[in-house]
């Protein structure tokens, strides 16, 4: 205990991140030996019904934690760890990360979910995702990644599936309504797009204080104002600078060959068709960079991004461009690279977009970022990366 006092605060954090890699390195051995007790029928070996039984009584876990451990080591066992004289692993980038402590076990599932989808040349693409990421990130980013290798492949010519239902159900329980909803992708996504400006948390004050409330009770006022703005249409609030608007990403030659899909702000795809339908409903606002129509550069003139740069960085961007994030441009801030007070232009090239959350990181900590060939580049504190290796956001980019 005293030496760990004596540890600087970055000492201290980098000391957990090393012992949790070692105990991971160890958790990787134990794996392969209960795969190797697994593989040589161990359960009925001892006159057990499963491996779990026997790992219960022998290593004391309870039912839950022995069954979790006997699936980590299936999965190793079968997809990247040989054994005997099985032939080279699946995966072997995999299980080389998992072997020097890089991955842990939900990780390796992760990859080995998601590879099932993908090429073995974009094992160590997947496998360099997740040596920076949770799992969750690293599953979107494959889902994001196959769609984006095989988005190109013709199209089948199968029989148009049937449109999707909305569904609302309503009851009235003890004076109140109760709600649920089924929407089809685009009503959901322009939904969320009206919601979420006005479920953010109230500024403190100094009479009511911060906002305690749920996500989800912040979300049922949100709905309660919506229904009230609704008696009001013309009163919407703006968001980002502009009326809340849905955005839907897609090139211009496949929407007019209507060939691919197009991306909602949400992250979520619809068919061309659909996309034509809705540009024939909302207009289409062409968007080229560099173009002296837009104005992509304003300077000094004021500290606010208009709509037409923030157009511009939902487009390149396409959500907060941190290492890792994948909240949609709706729930985006833009950022002045070099800050505004140290005389930053308000421009293209000097913003990238960044949730309010990593906007209030990069502000109070020792991130940083820079425009790289066009490209929002972190560089992470000295703490996480002694060599503070750039990093960027692959989930949007897949």
């Amino acid at each position: 205990m005293s030496e760990t006092r004596l540890l600087s605060t970055d000492e201290l954090l980098r000391s957990i991140v090393e012992e949790v890699m070692e105990i991971r390195i160890r958790e990787n051995v134990v794996m392969q030996k209960i795969a190797e007790l697994d593989q040589r029928g161990a359960a009925a070996e001892f006159g057990y019904k499963d491996l779990a039984q026997v790992l219960q009584h022998a290593v004391r876990w309870d039912r839950k934690a022995a069954k979790q451990w006997v699936a980590h080591a299936g999965l190793l066992g079968r997809e990247i760890t040989p054994t005997g004289s099985e032939p080279a692993p699946e995966l072997p980038l995999t299980a080389a990360a998992a072997a020097e402590g890089a991955l842990s076990a939900d990780h390796v599932r992760a990859v080995a979910e998601v590879m099932k989808a993908l090429p073995a040349e974009v094992e160590q693409l997947v496998v360099d995702v997740a040596r920076e990421h949770d799992p969750y990130a690293v599953r979107r980013f494959g889902k994001d990644l196959a769609y984006g290798l095989y988005q190109s492949d013709p199209e089948p010519r199968d029989v148009e599936p049937a449109p999707v239902v909305n569904q609302l159900v309503k009851q009235w329980k003890n004076g109140q309504l109760e709600i649920r909803a089924l929407l089809d992708a685009v009503t959901g996504a322009t939904f969320e797009a009206m919601l979420d400006p006005l479920a953010k948390p109230r500024p403190e004050t100094t009479v009511e204080g911060p906002d305690l409330r749920s996500r989800s009770e912040r979300e049922g006022d949100a709905f309660a104002e919506l229904v009230n703005l609704m008696v009001r249409a013309d009163q919407l609030p703006e968001h980002g600078g502009e009326p809340v608007t849905l955005t839907v990403t897609m090139s211009y030659e496949d929407l007019a060959d209507k060939v691919s899909r197009g991306m909602l702000d949400n992250g979520e795809r619809i068919p061309a068709s659909q996309v034509r339908q809705l540009a024939c409903n909302a207009g289409i606002i062409p968007l080229v960079l560099g173009d002296k129509s837009q104005p992509m550069d304003i300077g000094r003139k004021t500290r606010s991004f208009p709509a037409g740069i923030r157009r511009v960085l939902v487009a390149r961007d396409r959500g907060c461009a941190f290492p890792g994030c994948f909240r949609p441009p709706r729930q985006c801030d833009a950022h002045h690279i070099h800050h505004w007070a140290d005389g930053g232009s308000t421009s293209v090239e000097n913003a990238v977009l960044v949730c309010r959350h990593h906007h209030t990181l990069i502000h109070q900590s020792e991130w940083a970022v820079k425009m790289v060939s066009g490209t929002p580049t972190f560089y992470p504190p000295s703490w996480l990366d002694r060599d503070r290796n750039p990093r960027r956001n692959l989930l949007h980019a897949a």
